[in-house]
């Protein structure tokens, strides 16, 4: 079973994509005396593809009913 549900996964992935617009509007900025920097954007991008492979995943578990198995035969003559 997974860590999380496929909306926290969606929620997850929306909400690096929302950093990622806000961090490419502007890095970082200044006002009066404090300064806000965000988050590097090569770590955002590492977690939007993490977020969306979980997405994937977890919808096509979701489509299949589960895990695709493999099974191992090996004939034997008796």
């Amino acid at each position: 079973m997974a860590a999380w549900t496929i909306q926290q996964a969606r929620d997850h992935l929306q909400a690096w994509m929302e950093a990622e617009l806000k961090v490419t509007a502007g890095q970082s900025y200044s006002i009066g005396t404090r300064q806000l920097t965000r988050a590097d954007l090569g770590q955002i991008n590492e977690k939007i593809k993490f977020w969306a492979n979980e997405v994937e995943k977890l919808e096509a578990r979701q489509q299949h009913r589960g895990t695709n198995r493999v099974y191992r035969v090996v004939p034997r003559d008796l």
